[in-house]
């Protein structure tokens, strides 16, 4: 893949949190700087420290892919200057609430393939789910999944529509963990804790559970959880509480957000 990329070149439009990130980790996988064209109004000090990169630079004649990488109310603007690449490219679009129909619309039968990432790709941790059109050949689908991959997992979705409920998922996701820190450090504050420590303390435990499923996959998050729970013990103390209102709660938040995803398409 990296072979490919090298010679016919990368498109990066939009180089913000995610885009920088993700060239971040193509450059560690062994693109070549030299590869890549990235168009940004606003270039950051550590892309344009990334010698040999192009930067707001005539684009190449057939880049192998364009990732588009900007804002859903920059799409207007910026998506006219990849029309002249053509279908010889992959156009891969990480931009949440654009359908692959508003991409057809502005560059024409070319194969366009559908991303959603999430911010802990920041961190080489992330997950993305994919979808491509029509146009799109297992090959190609095999390139964008393999260049999500510098930056986390990947999974393939098998209809279009499934992209708002991931979005309400995997997407919004990190935020609940993140105020799952907020609200256990303040439970910890409650019980008695200084602030910094109670912070801390939520800090660590939510990121080392995290780490723990990740690297224990085969066991189940269910198992996981019985794992810690001593018969009448504290934990099991602190679950009767949590667990009869937890997923009811998480059940209406993800639909919350996933409707929210439908609506924004509207």
């Amino acid at each position: 893949m990296m072979d490919e990329l090298n010679a016919r070149g990368l498109v990066l439009l939009g180089c913000g949190k995610m885009g920088g990130a993700m060239l971040a980790g193509w450059l560690a996988e062994g693109l070549s700087p030299t590869a890549v064209t990235v168009l940004d109004p606003n270039p950051s000090d550590w892309l344009k420290a990334q010698t040999g990169v192009r930067i707001n630079a005539p684009l190449p004649e057939s880049p192998a892919v364009a990732i588009i990488a900007v804002k859903p109310q920059m799409m207007g603007d910026a998506l006219p200057s990849l029309r002249a690449l053509g279908a010889a490219t992959t156009f891969i679009s990480i931009a949440a609430g654009t359908p692959i129909a508003a991409f057809e619309a502005a560059l024409g039968d070319v194969p366009v393939v559908r991303a959603m990432p999430n911010t802990p790709a920041a961190v080489g941790r992330g997950i993305s789910a994919v979808i491509g059109n029509a146009a799109v050949t297992p090959d190609r689908l095999d390139m964008a999944c393999a260049l999500l991959e510098a930056v986390g997992e990947v999974v393939r979705l098998d209809t279009e529509d499934q992209i708002d409920a991931v979005t309400g998922v995997s997407g919004s996701g990190p935020a609940y963990v993140f105020h799952m820190i907020e609200a256990l450090a303040a439970a910890g504050e409650a019980v008695g804790l200084a602030p910094e420590l109670a912070m801390k303390l939520a800090r660590a435990t939510l990121c080392g559970a995290g780490e723990l499923a990740h690297r224990d996959a085969e066991t189940s998050a269910e198992q996981l959880r019985i794992n810690v729970t001593s018969p009448n013990g504290t934990t099991q103390a602190g679950l009767e509480v949590l667990m009869p209102d937890l997923p009811d709660l998480m059940r209406r938040t993800v639909e919350a957000a996933t409707n929210r995803a439908k609506e924004l398409k509207s």
